[in-house]
């Protein structure tokens, strides 16, 4: 058979596999997130106080706090093409939220996010705030918490989450949810117990909330393109932050501080920043991928205190039905940058974040305003929980998390993976114990030599 009769022959057979799905995908296009079918609960006051906690007070914890902050202050208007599909009615203002307990690993990161908190009026009680390994069951037990930011290294998200809902609390979680098949079976554990209690789950892939998105997406899933056939995905940027080690910090302290630049702690940058394009093309495509072969390395960022990291991958993704995700992220200074969505149909092309080229038609743009995505998230999860229908984006966090640990796996091993391969591993990332001491960090994977569990 030659090249281009196999081309055909695959494209008319993706073509017929999707053809079974485009009628239920069109039905989801107007979903702005996957989630669990909700158990719909009592119908809840607007103004139902909500009282966070926040897990993890560095950068993004702080940001996250003062995000939530910010949507419970501003008044929102549908009409103005902000995404509030839960704000029906008119102009809203969700109010009555708080920050009132925080925890950290290191009493300095959660002082320094208690100085920002209080510029802005948040004054917390020291018995309120905790420190240490353990900090996060503290807070968790405090009965006026009932909504948790967790920011944390992403490591500890699946076990602080699970307990999070154990404990009752609506949940926010940044992205990515794990960094291990392991991991991510909790957190699927964790948006079905969330389920059954009637708490929500939202997550930090802040594209899901953004206007922009959302118009778009919904109408691709419509058909806006054709059948859709092939997905890109881009983060090609330069190098993110890094912590150097300063004299009495332990292995286990700078790890933890220097979180990025270890597998067990961060998942590599494929896993850690490059999940929000994976994400956005799993939720197009209305599916996650089955398989991945991954090519990455380390070729730049080779100094120790870059721990043992690639810096750059490019993996094909493979859905079930044999359509397939093209995807690229690299970390690497002075290089040409690109962070981006493309997804190819039958009837054209488009960019996911607000343009459209139909073949043969006139391109369309998203052209209204919305809200600050970061802001917008807290907002629907805030709405949700006031409305009795709590948001639960428990498996569509941990269907793209797992997707892009399958990425890595495959880069890392020299092996195309499959989705239940990883899924059901059990090479648990997790150190055998959690304290500051001695900790020995894995060699860089070698594709050839290292072997998946």
């Amino acid at each position: 058979m030659n090249n281009h009769s196999h081309s055909t022959n695959l494209s008319k057979d993706v073509s017929r596999r999707i053809f079974i799905r485009r009628s239920s995908l069109a039905m989801a296009g107007a979903a702005a997130v996957v989630h669990f079918p909700q158990v719909i609960t009592s119908h809840a006051a607007p103004d139902d106080p909500i009282r966070v906690g926040v897990i993890g007070c560095g950068g993004r914890g702080t940001g996250a706090a003062l995000n939530v902050l910010r949507a419970a202050t501003k008044v929102v208007y549908p009409d103005k093409g902000y995404h509030t599909e839960d704000a029906v009615g008119g102009p809203v203002e969700a109010k009555n939220v708080t920050i009132v307990a925080l925890a950290d690993l290191f009493p300095d990161r959660l002082a320094s996010c208690r100085s920002n908190l209080k510029k802005v009026g948040i004054n917390l009680a020291d018995d309120h705030c905790f420190t240490g390994f353990e900090a996060y069951k503290q807070l968790l037990a405090l009965p006026d918490v009932n909504y948790i930011i967790h920011a944390t290294p992403p490591h500890f998200r699946p076990r602080h989450v699970k307990a999070a809902i154990e404990a009752g609390k609506h949940v926010f979680l940044e992205k990515p949810a794990a960094v291990d098949g392991p991991g991510v079976q909790i957190l699927f554990e964790a948006g079905e117990l969330a389920q059954q209690k009637g708490l929500g789950i939202v997550a930090g892939t802040q594209r899901r909330h953004q206007g922009n998105y959302v118009e778009t997406i919904k109408r691709i899933q419509e058909g806006a393109i054709g059948e859709l056939m092939t997905g890109l995905a881009y983060w090609n940027g330069g190098e993110i932050w890094v912590v150097e080690r300063q004299p009495g910090w332990s292995d286990m302290e700078w790890q933890c501080r220097n979180w990025n630049y270890f597998t067990w702690l961060g998942g590599d940058c494929i896993v850690e920043q490059h999940l929000h394009s994976i994400d956005v093309i799993n939720w197009v495509m209305n599916a996650h991928p089955v398989k991945a072969t991954s090519l990455g390395g380390r070729q730049v960022r080779v100094d120790p205190i870059y721990g043992n990291v690639y810096d750059h991958f490019a993996t094909e993704f493979e859905y079930e039905d044999g359509r397939r995700m093209f995807s690229q992220c690299r970390q690497i200074n002075n290089c040409t940058n690109n962070v981006s969505e493309l997804v190819v149909g039958t009837q054209g092309n488009a960019n996911c974040a607000g343009q459209i080229y139909p073949k043969g038609g006139s391109e369309w743009r998203y052209s209204k305003k919305y809200l600050n995505p970061y802001e917008q998230e807290h907002l629907d999860l805030i709405n949700s929980i006031r409305e009795g229908k709590p948001l639960n984006e428990a498996k569509a966090i941990a269907e793209s998390t797992l997707t892009a640990i399958m990425g890595r796996v495959s880069a890392y091993t020299g092996q195309t993976v499959t989705w239940d391969q990883v899924l059901n591993s059990k090479e648990d990332l997790s150190p055998a114990k959690y304290e500051f001491g001695s900790l020995p960090f894995a060699p860089v994977a070698m594709p050839g030599k290292t072997k998946f569990a």
